[in-house]
């Protein structure tokens, strides 16, 4: 297939496919009117590579796992080296995760103190007032 078809096929840009090819992920093989030429294969490594992208893995981290599809494994996560790439993505997100509690637990007892300070303000909340203007009764 054509690089237009492949494109449209993983749902990407011809754009995107001329970069990964120059960073090395898509081979480029050409036809002999120059014209870039791809298979099924080819569309599974994209596949790959979008995936991976869209759990947040940047471009160079999919490398091992493309390069495991390459060397003809049913999977791109069958490898020792993309193992090992699951395992630091694991960590990053572990770190994340543990700075995001932090700074919820922070949020937290600011919230919890303010509430606090509120209703010491103003025991029960504000005195209801008629905003229509008049006598209420």
């Amino acid at each position: 297939m054509r690089i237009g078809e492949l494109a449209a096929r993983a749902g990407t840009t011809t754009r995107t496919l001329r970069y990964y090819e120059s960073r090395g992920l898509l081979p480029a093989r050409r036809m002999g009117n120059g014209y870039r030429t791809y298979d099924e294969s080819d569309l599974r490594l994209l596949r790959q590579i979008r995936t991976l992208q869209d759990f947040g893995f940047d471009l160079e981290e999919t490398r091992p796992f493309v390069e495991c599809l390459r060397a003809g494994h049913p999977e791109g996560d069958s490898c020792p080296a993309s193992l090992a790439v699951y395992r630091r993505k694991l960590g990053e997100l572990d770190s994340l995760i543990g700075e995001l509690t932090t700074v919820r637990d922070t949020v937290a007892r600011q919230l919890a103190r303010a509430e606090l300070a509120a209703e010491a303000e103003v025991p029960g909340g504000p005195e209801p007032v008629c905003e229509l203007g008049g006598d209420p009764w």
